[in-house]
C-alpha cells in the first residue's frame, strides 16, 4: 500500500499542471452552451432534457477522447528520455506502479464529470428552472458515465504502456470514437462498444429511447464490469512482463 500511494504521488506531480486543466474544463464549457442554447426545456422534465443534451456533446465525443489523452499523457513522461527504464528499476512493484496510472486517469475522469455538474447547474440556472433537482437520476448518469469510462480508460492505458508515440494512441482513439455516432443506436453493438458506453450510461431511461437506449442499465453495468477487468487484467500482465 505504502508504494502504491508513493506511486500516486509521483504520478500526481507528473501530470499535474495547467495543461490537464484545460484539457478537463473543455467538454463540460461545450456542453454548457449546447444546454443554454438548446432549446428551452419547457415544464415537462426540465433536467432530464438539459442532462440529455448536454450529455450528447459531453459523453459522445469528448469524454472517450479525453480519456485518451490522459492515458497517453501518464505514460507520456517514461517515453521520453529513457523513462521507463528508471522507473522500472526504482524500488517499487510494477502492479503499484500501473494501478498507480490507472488511479489518476479516473480520479481526473471523476473530476471531469464533476465540472459537468457543474455545467448542468448553469444550464439549469440559464433557463430558470424551477423544478427540484432529480438526484437519482443525476447521480445515477454522473456515476454510470464515470464507470463505463473504466473499460475504455483501462484499454487506452495498455496501448499507451505499449506504444512509445504520444500521437499514436490519440489518434487510434479518435478513429474509434467518430463511429459512435451510428454505433450507439445499435441494440447488437452498442452496449459492447467501449467508446459508446459512457453515452449510453450517461441518458436520463426518461429520455425517448431508441436503439441501444433501451438496454438496461444493470446489463450494461454488467459488460461494462467484464470488460473493465479483462482490459485492465490484459494490459497488467503486459506491463509486468514489459522489457526495459
Amino acid at each position: 500500500m505504502a508504494s502504491y500511494i508513493r506511486a500516486i504521488s509521483s504520478e500526481w506531480l507528473k501530470i499535474s499542471g495547467p495543461g490537464v486543466w484545460i484539457q478537463l474544463i473543455l467538454s463540460p464549457v461545450l456542453a454548457l452552451l449546447v444546454g443554454m442554447f438548446n432549446r428551452d426545456p419547457g415544464e415537462l422534465n426540465p433536467w432530464h432534457i438539459i442532462v440529455g443534451s448536454m450529455a450528447g456533446v459531453h459523453a459522445l465525443l469528448f469524454l472517450p477522447i479525453l480519456t485518451g489523452v490522459l492515458s497517453a499523457m501518464v505514460c507520456r513522461y517514461e517515453h521520453m528520455g529513457g523513462g521507463w527504464k528508471q522507473l522500472l528499476v526504482a524500488p517499487v512493484s510494477r502492479i503499484a506502479v500501473y494501478c498507480a496510472k490507472f488511479s489518476v486517469v479516473i480520479l481526473l475522469l471523476a473530476a471531469a464529470q464533476l465540472l459537468f455538474l457543474a455545467a448542468i447547474f448553469g444550464a439549469g440556472w440559464y433557463h430558470e428552472v424551477n423544478q427540484p433537482m432529480p438526484w437519482d437520476m443525476l447521480m445515477t448518469s454522473l456515476l454510470g458515465g464515470w464507470v463505463a469510462c473504466m473499460p475504455l480508460a483501462a484499454l487506452q492505458l495498455a496501448v499507451s504502456t505499449a506504444w512509445s508515440s504520444f500521437a499514436a494512441p490519440l489518434a487510434l482513439n479518435i478513429i474509434f470514437t467518430v463511429p459512435n455516432i451510428l454505433i450507439v443506436n445499435s441494440v447488437t453493438f452498442g452496449p459492447y462498444y467501449p467508446w459508446a458506453q459512457p453515452l449510453l450510461a450517461m441518458i436520463p431511461s426518461e429520455q425517448d429511447a431508441f436503439g441501444a437506449f433501451v438496454v438496461p442499465l444493470q446489463t450494461l453495468m454488467g459488460v461494462i464490469l467484464g470488460g473493465l477487468v479483462i482490459f485492465f487484467v490484459i494490459g497488467l500482465l503486459y506491463f509486468q512482463r514489459k522489457e526495459v
